[in-house]
This record gives C-alpha cells, structure tokens and sequence, in this order.
C-alpha cells in the first residue's frame, strides 16, 4: 500500500471515528433532553393531579357546607312553621274564650291600656252584642281609677276582637290580633324553648 493510500485510509478511518463520536453524542443528548422531557412532563402531570385532588376537596367541601346549610335553613323554616301554627292555636282559643273569661281578659288589658282623659272605646260587632251586664260599667270604673273617662261607642268597627281606645286623634289598637302582633317575637321564642329546649 503506498503512502497516499495508507494516508488516504487514516483520514477516513479518523472521519468515521469522529462520525461515530458526533453520532453517539446525538443520541445521548437526545435521550437526556427526551428523559428531561419526560421527567418534566410527569412532573407537570403530578402537580395538575395534585391541584385537581385539591380542587375536588375544595368543591366537596363546598357542596358539604352549601348542603349543611340548606338543612339548617329547611329546619329553621319548619320551626318556624310549627312555631307560627301554635301561636294561631294560641290565637284562636283566646278567641274561642267563653263569654266570661274573654271580658275579664278584656278589662285586664283596658287596665294595661287606658289612659288619662276623656276617650272613646270601641268594639266588634260581635263584642258589643254579647258584652256581658255590667261590663260598661267596669270600663267606666277602669278609666275613672286613671283618671279619665271612657264612653262606649255604639258603632262597630271592624276588627277580631279585643277593643280600641280612642283619645281625641290618637288611637290605641288593643285588637287580640295587634296584642298577638305586638308580642309575637316574644311569643315565638317562649314557644321556640318549649318545644325545642
């Protein structure tokens, strides 16, 4: 082999050794940057999971909190309901009252009620035609004791029951339902610890 030839065949086989380095270089570059690649992505891939599982906890423990609370307020509204149905039954017996006791109710809020001075007090229709004998003088004696006067008056007006008092242009509402009305908060949480602790 001549000198050319042996040189021409260093150079190659130096060329192909160099092409083998730069190659198998390439290939490990490239698996490293596909193994980064692929650590990356599971890496992203764990905190997305991680973020999710979050995510639903958050959710469930909404919905968990939204559900409670839907079942407070569902409670709520029936004792409330409850609450609202006894004080009507409670309504309705006072006006269910016998003659007797339903007038001694009345002359026991005119003692609350009445006022100095001269007035006026009215009545249902109802009221006045089963007022018991003696009744207006009971109201006469009740605003005397205060100082004033009370004249019945004739005309009926319309109401449940129980009275109003009339004081020149003021007028004191004793209706059974304004007393109802009056105390309902009070009621509603005497009847709320009775039936509920």
């Amino acid at each position: 082999m001549s000198g050319l030839d042996k040189m021409k065949a260093r150079i190659l086989e130096e060329a192909q050794s160099t092409a083998q380095e730069i190659t198998d270089k390439a290939k490990a570059d490239a698996e490293a940057a596909v193994q980064a690649a692929r650590e990356s992505a599971e890496a992203e891939a764990a905190g997305i999971l991680e973020r999710a599982k979050r995510d639903a906890a958050d959710y469930a423990d909404r919905i968990d909190s939204s559900m409670d609370m839907q079942r407070k307020q569902a409670v709520l509204a029936a004792k409330q309901e409850v609450i609202g149905d006894v004080l009507e039954t409670a309504y309705n017996a006072v006006m269910d009252l016998d003659d007797e006791k339903y007038f001694e109710m009345l002359e026991k809020l005119l003692e609350k009620h009445v006022l100095s001075g001269d007035g006026t007090i009215c009545f249902s229709e109802k009221d006045l035609e089963r007022m018991p004998a003696g009744f207006e003088d009971k109201i006469r004696n009740v605003a005397a004791s205060k100082g004033g006067s009370l004249e019945i008056s004739k005309k009926p007006e319309k109401m449940d029951g129980g009275f109003l008092l009339v004081y020149g242009g003021i007028e004191e509402n004793c209706t059974i339902r304004a007393v109802f009305d009056s105390k309902r908060e009070e009621l509603s949480d005497q009847v709320n610890r009775l039936l509920f602790g």
